[in-house]
């Protein structure tokens, strides 16, 4: 039974998800605060988080940004009262795998929670079979340790973020548009917006830049003007 997480401060909202999960086949177990939540991530391990953004003690932003810097890739999906396209940006700048806002309907939202577990598990199943390497210049992306590296620094990166990685690197030269990308990682499923593909190559550039030392943030992701992206 897949355990998850909801960290929400309103008692009314968190009552209705832990319903609706345990009558979905889930362990549904909850915290109040960000304090309480970042506590019971370490403690209990659930399989995915339900984050909402606006909490008493630490905020969802911080708490998924601390999460994602010391390498936890629990599927974080991000639940805010919060509609404007800067708020979700910033969910997905900081590592979420999806969001919603508030009001949502309860099956719109066990539809999103089964698609990320999905997602998460056929990722952990490819890697678990088979123990390759990718390499493209000083990169190197290893599907089973889920490790990528550059000039020997280990870049850390979120799920998704290794997911687009490794899939353009399989796919080396190959000109992917925005809608290709989404439906290939994120899966035809995926209720959410292109936007979100570049959010995250834009995180992507930056880490493997910093990692290179370099200023060139195309150096390995590469903007084809009014088509999309690839590796070089």
């Amino acid at each position: 039974m897949k355990k998850i997480l909801i960290i929400e401060d309103e008692p009314n909202i968190r009552e209705l998800i832990l319903y609706n999960l345990k009558t979905n086949g889930y362990d549904g177990i909850d915290a109040e605060d960000g304090i309480m939540g970042i506590t019971m991530v370490h403690r209990e391990r659930p399989d995915l988080i339900l984050l909402d953004i606006m909490l008493p003690g630490k905020s969802g932003y911080d708490i998924c940004k601390e999460l994602r810097e010391e390498g936890n890739n629990t599927p974080i999906i991000m639940i805010t009262a919060k509609t404007e396209e800067i708020d979700k940006v910033l969910g997905l700048e900081f590592g979420a795998d999806d969001y919603i806002s508030k009001p949502f309907g309860v099956r719109e939202l066990m539809a999103r929670i089964k698609a990320v577990l999905r997602r998460y598990e056929v990722t952990a199943d490819v890697q678990g079979a088979k123990d390759d390497t990718i390499s493209i210049g000083d990169l190197r992306i290893n599907s089973s340790h889920h490790e990528v590296m550059i000039c020997d620094k280990r870049i850390v990166l979120t799920l998704k973020e290794f997911e687009l990685l490794k899939y353009m690197a399989e796919n080396r030269g190959m000109v992917f548009t925005r809608e290709q990308l989404l439906n290939s990682v994120w899966g035809i499923d995926y209720v959410g917006e292109t936007r979100t593909v570049d959010v995250h190559i834009r995180h992507l550039r930056k880490k493997l830049s910093d990692g290179s030392e370099g200023n060139n943030e195309e150096e390995y992701i590469v903007t084809i003007r009014g088509k999309g992206y690839k590796i070089r």
